[in-house]
């Protein structure tokens, strides 16, 4: 276990139908690195979280996207699944929550369907990332470069396709946090 991001706080952004493993997993990794993290979500309670298109556990929300401020935030995690990017890229907080992350120079890590976001507040333009497949057309019409890779980082965007990427993702993830705090020391 290692201290590398001790004293950053991150927010996972995700709601309903969420990919379990995409959530719990870089979850840990950030943990472990010694982050705190925070589940955001648009409703209270707890969000469900699936293996595929399969119903699996719930996820405890600790706190509502309206009342998260993402200056107290030093960096975002956007888990995937289809339907989880889908709800949030459709909610006017959400998509302003990864501005004001993005405007503050903060990192953002995104998975699977997880540039969706990207995609919608605009961040996507002269950007090389990767996604599941089905977002190429999404990412090069927002004026990106979209690349088959395992996991790509630029300008503070690390992005992987799918579940099977995950041990890259969470590698690069957590050295680009830990390169953000090195550069800017406001954060952690």
């Amino acid at each position: 276990m290692s201290n590398r991001l001790e004293g950053m706080r991150v927010a996972i952004l995700a709601t309903d139908l969420v990919e379990r493993i995409e959530l719990v997993e870089p979850r840990r990794a950030l943990e472990e690195a010694g982050a705190e993290t925070e589940l955001v979500s648009p409703h209270g309670g707890t969000i469900q979280t699936v293996n595929h298109d399969e119903k699996a556990d719930e996820q405890a929300v600790d706190r509502l996207l309206e009342e998260a401020d993402p200056s107290e935030y030093d960096a975002v995690l956007l888990p995937g699944g289809v339907a989880n990017p889908d709800a949030l890229r459709l909610d006017e907080n959400a998509v302003d929550f990864v501005r004001q992350i993005h405007a503050a120079g903060k990192p953002i890590a995104a998975i699977c369907h997880g540039p969706w976001l990207l995609v919608e507040a605009g961040l996507a333009r002269d950007r090389r990332l990767t996604s599941w497949p089905s977002l190429k057309t999404d990412i090069r019409n927002a004026g990106g470069t979209w690349e088959d890779r395992e996991v790509i980082e630029d300008g503070g965007f690390v992005t992987s396709r799918k579940p099977d990427d995950i041990p890259a993702f969470n590698a690069r993830m957590v050295d680009v946090f830990a390169a953000a705090r090195d550069r800017s020391p406001e954060l952690g």
